[in-house]
């Protein structure tokens, strides 16, 4: 007998081979459907319990020692930071600390995906209280650092930046461990390692880079305006603290909290610091 003749007789209803057939591809497609929504229910309890795993990681009890839930004063008040504001005591501001922790467990999400992927994020801090702390996390970390002067142009003219600065400064550092420089009049030497003392305040936290960062961390943004501002230009991802005279909008995952208290700002780092080296 013809084989599509053949195939076509077992396909009819009536016969028993057919429908044993039918039945038994019906029921591995069942299997299958049920093995993929299987897999679709773990992979989702896993990414939620990644999220609340990464929550629960930042302590409340932490942010409100630290003085992270202190604000300025209601009159300087930014309308837009409002959402993230619990009350207000004696004309002061006082920040939600849940809301607080969630952002704070937002950045360092972001932060330990970009590290995944070998990104680099610059630690922007010239404010007296922060800079020593942001210091010593970012080297912690083995991140690049800006705490004395923004250079303007850093991020929108990196290049040039790059060539005039960086370049110069290890090219200095180069050839003065080198000892080239050692016949040269005293005079001339005082000057060289002035000037390398000058280019390592501005651009030695950031010497080390070959090209531009790809996100940036800021205490304050109104300290750091021009560095926020650039790195908006050029689609820089910014992570800050934001205080309550400050929009949240104006970056990309703000932290609502208290950006001049040395306690707030070392532990708000300190955490930044976990998601990033692990």
């Amino acid at each position: 007998m013809n084989k599509k003749i053949q195939k076509s007789l077992n396909e009819l209803p009536g016969n028993s081979t057919g429908q044993a057939k039918s039945k038994v591809q019906n029921k591995k497609i069942e299997e299958k459907v049920k093995s993929k929504v299987k897999k679709d229910k773990t992979e989702k309890r896993v990414k939620t319990a990644s999220k609340k795993a990464s929550v629960k990681e930042i302590s409340l009890r932490g942010l409100l020692e630290a003085g992270c839930h202190f604000g300025h004063k209601k009159s300087k008040t930014h309308p837009k930071v409002k959402p993230y504001i619990y009350t207000v005591r004696d004309g002061i501001v006082i920040f939600d600390l849940a809301k607080t922790r969630d952002c704070l467990a937002q950045a360092k999400t972001f932060l330990s995906e970009l590290v995944k992927k070998d990104g680099k994020i610059v630690f922007v801090a010239t404010k007296r209280q922060a800079k020593e702390v942001v210091r010593e996390e970012a080297k912690r970390v083995g991140m690049p650092y800006v705490v004395s002067r923004w250079i303007g142009g850093t991020i929108t003219n990196w290049d040039e930046i790059k060539k005039n600065n960086i370049d110069e400064l290890n090219r200095l550092k180069k050839d003065w461990e080198e000892g080239k420089f050692k016949k040269r009049p005293k005079k001339e030497q005082s000057v060289i390692k002035g000037e390398i003392s000058r280019l390592e305040r501005l651009v030695g936290g950031i010497s080390g880079l070959d090209k531009l960062f790809d996100a940036i961390f800021v205490v304050d943004v109104k300290a750091e305006k021009t560095a926020v501002k650039e790195a908006r230009t050029r689609g820089i991802p910014i992570i800050a603290i934001i205080d309550s005279n400050c929009d949240p909008n104006s970056v990309d995952y703000p932290i609502c909290a208290n950006d001049d208290a040395a306690k707030s700002i070392q532990f708000l780092v300190d955490e930044l610091g976990k998601a990033i080296k692990r």
